[in-house]
């Protein structure tokens, strides 16, 4: 019967909606009288029965005006009740002034207990039809225990409640003081109490809704919850729910940063805005990883232009698609233009940078997975190397203000082609802030990014989904960290600080070892780890031994001696240097040896220079350990400058 009703259209339920209220009135009515009047069984008079007939009738010509029948009764909110209480103020107040201007007796304490009854028959009628319509849903759900008693987690709370997925059983609050309270009918538990919070109420997942301003120490919460191996996830940040791409609702993993385990660094904005704001800016690799986040916090500080530079067409049809959506959203008004090229092309880079007049270039375009390069060496370098070249040559050429490039920590004392590359780009940098002073050239070097393509956070992730095992090269590996929305900061403030050919590193805090960070990642999905000791366990983390080029630690500093910055977390290193002169001949014969193919001779001029380059094993370029070398070619076919 109760699902017939449900499954009635909105006009057929909205005059059930009528009925209901109708005879509710109705009954508040003669009940208030025979109260007064103290009568099991009053009986109204004809007149009496034209009062109530009419005050009924307002009223329902109340609620209809007030809205209350389009509320829909399973998700009633509080003005819902708001509105009742309105429409019974003006029935008492319609039943008052028919009993006096129809001179009927109305006893002066009737309006007030018809009021109390009309507010319990019409408010309860739907407290009661919500209760029974949302009983069997919450059967259906899973039981949550939100961590955050704040705004956040109350916000959070509604909406689960309005939803299908989940039912908050639980808050968990830091302050001992909340200890024991009830939010909106849910229970509040300090954090002591969780173990027994998870038992007790069935929880199957923890929700982190921490307020912004709380000031909580989420790196030694989340090692509070790690033990509990029950899934931990969390909510939108706050920028994100005010911008509009996200709900508080949308449940999502842990984020990136929570995984980090130290505090991010922050820029100094008003340096940063003065290096951008009304400037034409040019970003290489727009659409990568680093690139692309380059992009979002560029627009923001306000260029006259970005031009977007991009090899891979979808990647810069993505990035140049969500910058002008962001563009028009917010009101920005700077001109954006999207276009394809490679930065080994220096012709290309010069021609657009004369067009669009750029007064800062971001070089972010590399080659930059180690395995990928190890065994494509003469792109790596082709990419890595002579891209940087021409581009910063081009630069220098059209009057660009300010270069900047993306290195790495793997260009310290490298293993691998891929830092060789890197280490290499510095050089012709350093070398070219030496021979002229036009342009001024700066690096940025730091460690990995998590959440980039080929990161192992999102890899781990995966694996784990898929049931293991999670694969770590070796148990002793240890690497930095930072995200990427800081790696991109500190871009930018290097920018801004640059006075020609530094080599900026940022004080990362402590390496991450990476088995520790699989098994975090691990627990804190709710899954625990299978061992000799536990055959049981869930995810099995196997170690696949080192790749070609990969070293157990890495460095953000070839020298021991950095020296401070006005940044109070970035560095500036000392390192050797070549004069161009010296560098251009290796640059000539690196270029010859790629001309030729000769990945031995390259890996041997790579050792020669002074770049720290010291292989931990033979070349493992995949065309020439096949022996499939093309023959020379002359440089005009494959240099492309």
């Amino acid at each position: 019967m109760f699902n017939k009703f449900l499954d009635l259209s909105r006009f057929h339920k909205r005059l059930v909606s009528v009925a209901a209220d109708v005879v509710a009135l109705f009954f508040a009515l003669w009940a208030a009288f025979s109260l007064r009047f103290d009568q099991q069984f009053w009986i109204p008079d004809s007149e009496q029965l034209v009062v109530s007939g009419l005050t009924v009738v307002v009223t329902i010509a109340a609620f209809v005006r007030l809205g209350l029948y389009r509320a829909v009764v399973r998700y009633l909110s509080d003005r819902a009740f708001l509105t009742v209480i309105y429409g019974v103020v003006i029935s008492a107040i319609t039943l008052i002034l028919l009993g006096y201007w129809l001179e009927v007796l109305v006893p002066r304490s009737v309006p007030f207990i018809y009021s109390a009854l009309a507010f319990i028959f019409v408010s309860g009628t739907r407290m009661g039809v919500r209760i029974l319509v949302n009983r069997p849903r919450r059967h259906n759900k899973q039981f949550v225990a939100i961590i955050g008693a704040g705004e956040t987690g109350i916000e959070l709370a509604r909406a689960l409640a309005r939803g299908m997925e989940y039912h908050p059983a639980a808050f968990i609050t830091l302050l001992k003081s909340n200890h024991r309270a009830l939010i909106n009918g849910i229970p509040v538990y300090d954090i002591s109490h969780i173990e027994r919070v998870i038992r007790e109420h069935s929880v199957k997942r923890l929700l982190l809704a921490l307020d912004q301003d709380s000031g909580i120490d989420r790196k030694r919460l989340l090692k509070r919850l790690e033990p509990l191996s029950i899934p931990v996830q969390t909510v939108p940040n706050m920028s994100e729910l005010i911008a509009g791409q996200a709900r508080i609702n949308d449940i999502r993993d842990l984020e990136i940063e929570d995984l980090l385990g130290r505090d991010p660094v922050k820029p100094d904005n008003a340096q940063v805005a003065a290096g951008l704001y009304g400037k034409a800016v040019m970003v290489t690799g727009a659409g990568g990883s680093i690139g692309s986040e380059l992009c979002r916090q560029i627009i923001r500080h306000r260029p006259s232009r970005l031009v977007l530079f991009e090899q891979s067409e979808f990647s810069l049809y993505a990035i140049e698609r969500e910058l002008q959506t962001l563009n028009r959203l917010e009101n920005l008004g700077v001109e954006i233009q999207a276009l394809l090229g490679s930065v080994i092309h220096r012709r290309r880079c010069e021609a657009i940078m004369r067009s669009f007049g750029i007064q800062a270039v971001y070089h972010a375009a590399a080659y930059k997975h180690v395995p990928l390069v190890e065994h494509n060496v003469i792109e790596g370098v082709q990419n890595n190397v002579f891209g940087t070249q021409r581009v910063a040559e081009a630069a220098i050429e059209c009057g660009v203000e300010r270069f900047v490039l993306i290195s790495t920590d793997k260009a310290v004392r490298p293993t691998n082609v891929m830092g060789a590359s890197k280490r290499m780009a510095e050089l012709v940098l350093q070398a070219l802030a030496e021979r002229q002073s036009k342009t001024v050239f700066s690096m940025v070097r730091f460690g990995n990014v998590l959440g980039s393509s080929g990161s192992v956070v999102p890899l781990f992730r995966d694996q784990i989904r898929d049931g293991g095992p999670v694969t770590v090269t070796h148990p002793d590996i240890i690497r930095y960290f930072m995200t990427i929305p800081e790696a991109s900061q500190l871009v930018l403030q290097a920018g801004s600080m640059g006075q020609g050919g530094e080599v900026f590193v940022l004080d990362m805090g402590e390496p991450v070892k990476i088995a520790d960070l699989a098994r975090k990642m691990v627990h804190l999905m709710g899954l625990t780890e299978k061992t000799e000791e536990k055959p049981d366990g869930d995810i099995e983390i196997v170690f696949s031994g080192l790749r070609p080029g990969e070293k157990l630690y890495e460095e953000l500093l070839i020298g021991d001696d950095p020296q401070g910055t006005a940044h109070p977390r970035i560095m500036k290193a000392r390192e050797v240097s070549l004069s161009w002169n010296e560098l251009e001949r290796v640059l000539d014969q690196l270029m010859r040896a790629s001309q030729e193919f000769d990945c031995d001779k390259i890996a041997s001029l790579l050792r020669e220079a002074p770049t720290g380059f010291a292989p931990n094993g033979d070349v493992a370029d995949l065309v020439w350990c096949h022996g499939a070398e093309p023959e020379a070619k002359p440089p005009s076919v494959l240099n492309l400058r």
